[in-house]
């Protein structure tokens, strides 16, 4: 069921195993787990403002192996190319009085996190290797990933309730904590509720979430890799949360997701030019949203990709998320006859584009930017697939 997609959970797997062989004294691990990366079709810096995001789980999955160990200890490995050193860290496991503290290597954060919120207890020792496809800083989400990844894990370990929704948001407050990085929902939900052939309409105030299904074999997805990289990390990603919560403030609402253009136009005057644009590009996005979701029920690509840029366009001057090399790509796809739409995605400086297309343009397009690209893209032609899960010995 996995293999298809150019090997991308076994490419994971055989390293993980191979490298836990060679690290623990040639013994096998006992347990193996995936979780994908996602690519949000639309929907970009709304989920933290409480409003719709449309994203798909990809087949690039974070797969983790393992087995228990019963002196209290854990010991991780990452096989993660550009991840910083060191790639093997051992703590003791969290109690009451030690909790799991924060430090170098920044990828041990997002592990740590989880592990320290895990929802059921007391989490025993372990040996694990961490292995991946999805690309680090790339707008893929590696690191909700590499979180439900690590909690689907521990699942095995020492059984949760199987609240899918708890999951989530147990492994989105791990990335606040451990990390620091405020993200929204979409990233983790996505990566715990994927479904095959189907992207996910998420409402993230209520939670609630609609399969679309995505199964027209004529339509694919394309995703570049621009391979600029981004630290979300950064203050921009914080900054921007900043400025939607003094908008929302300055309206009287709770979130962006309550206000309307005409109210944001109404009150204008008593907010600065960069908190204005942030929270125009905000609740058009919810907007622009809710209308591609209800396109897509349609078939109406056309209309789909027609928001897709009108999107990219308002990250790029409204949001200012966007960069020269994301906005090129997307230029470049736009030229395609058969191309619907294009747009970055992800929480911007970098990574990725996604761009709409029939599946018959999928290799010129491919051509058509490696010809007139500045950088040196990589991509990756696929269709929504599964949520995080167990994979058999």
């Amino acid at each position: 069921m996995y293999g298809e997609h150019w090997g991308a959970m076994s490419g994971p797997e055989e390293e993980a195993r191979r490298v836990y062989a060679e690290t623990f004294g040639g013994h096998e691990p006992q347990l193996a787990v995936f979780a994908p990366g996602r690519v949000n079709l639309i929907g970009e810096h709304t989920d933290y403002n409480g409003g719709f995001v449309l994203p798909m789980a990809l087949p690039l999955v974070t797969v983790i192996v393992g087995s228990p160990r019963k002196d209290g200890k854990i010991c991780i490995v990452t096989t993660a190319e550009g991840a910083d050193e060191p790639h093997k860290v051992e703590f003791e496991t969290p109690s009451v009085d030690r909790p799991l503290t924060t430090g170098a290597p920044k990828w041990a954060n997002y592990v740590k996190g989880v592990i320290q919120h895990y929802r059921a207890g007391p989490v025993p020792g372990f040996n694990a290797v961490i292995a991946t496809s999805v690309p680090l800083g790339g707008g893929l989400s590696s690191s909700a990933s590499l979180e439900v990844a690590s909690y689907t894990f521990l699942q095995q370990l020492c059984e949760d309730d199987g609240d899918l929704v708890q999951k989530a948001l147990t492994c989105q407050k791990a990335e606040h904590t451990f990390p620091g990085v405020p993200c929204g929902i979409m990233d983790q939900f996505i990566s715990v509720m994927g479904r095959e052939g189907h992207a996910l309409l998420i409402d993230c105030r209520s939670l609630e979430v609609k399969p679309l299904p995505l199964t027209d074999p004529k339509l694919s997805v394309l995703i570049t890799n621009s391979n600029v990289r981004h630290e979300l990390t950064g203050s921009e990603y914080s900054t921007r949360k900043k400025q939607c919560e003094e908008a929302a403030k300055a309206l009287g609402k709770e979130t962006l997701r309550d206000a309307s253009m005409e109210e944001l136009e109404a009150q204008k005057d008593h907010l600065n030019d960069v908190c204005y644009r942030r929270a125009r590009h905000v609740i058009t996005e919810i907007e622009r949203t809710s209308k591609a979701a209800k396109a897509l029920e349609n078939g109406d690509y056309r209309l789909f990709g027609k928001l897709m840029v009108e999107s990219h366009n308002s990250l790029r001057d409204d949001y200012e998320v966007s960069c020269p090399e994301l906005d090129e790509l997307v230029s470049i796809a736009m030229e395609i006859a058969g191309v619907y739409g294009s747009r970055m995605t992800g929480g911007g400086f970098g990574g990725c584009t996604v761009t709409l297309l029939e599946t018959s343009v999928a290799e010129r397009t491919k051509e058509q930017i490696k010809d007139k690209f500045r950088g040196s893209p990589s991509f990756y032609i696929t269709k929504p697939s599964t949520g995080s899960g167990v994979l058999s010995q």
